[in-house]
């Protein structure tokens, strides 16, 4: 099973705050127990939303470009990991371990598999993602 991990912004996230050495350095350390665990595929960091924009779909293919910075900055995203664990429950173990501060907040989201998806992802569609997957791979 596959889960996304997601850091929640907050007020110094969004201000563009950098992590201080002893934080970089406690999570890098926490980094290396996933990475040697063979639990993380993925993770970064992200810059705040004053560096981003967002892109609205409205009806007749209208398309409204939003720039950041963007307000409530609790629905927000600071960073994330892909994480491959047997369960919830393991992905939850190895989020308690992580080094955040109080007051911080992180989400865990299982990612969708194929077989999720059930009789309308088709053989055709099936193939298709596992050629785009496959050109995905080649580029890393």
């Amino acid at each position: 099973m596959r889960f996304m991990v997601i850091v929640k912004a907050n007020a110094d996230t969004e201000a563009g705050v950098l992590p201080t050495e002893q934080m970089l350095a406690a999570m890098g350390k926490y980094n290396e127990e996933l990475v040697k665990a063979g639990v993380m595929l993925a993770g970064e960091g992200l810059q705040p939303t004053s560096k981003g924009a967002r892109v609205r779909f409205s009806a007749g293919g209208k398309r409204t470009v939003i720039d950041g910075p963007f307000s409530e900055t609790k629905e927000l995203i600071a960073g994330f990991w892909l994480w491959q664990v047997r369960s919830k429950e393991e992905a939850i173990e190895w989020l308690k371990r992580a080094p955040f501060e109080e007051g911080d907040e992180v989400e865990i989201r299982q990612v969708f598999e194929a077989e999720d998806f059930g009789a309308e992802f088709t053989p055709e569609l099936r193939a298709q993602e596992e050629r785009l997957r496959a050109e995905i791979d080649k580029r890393q």
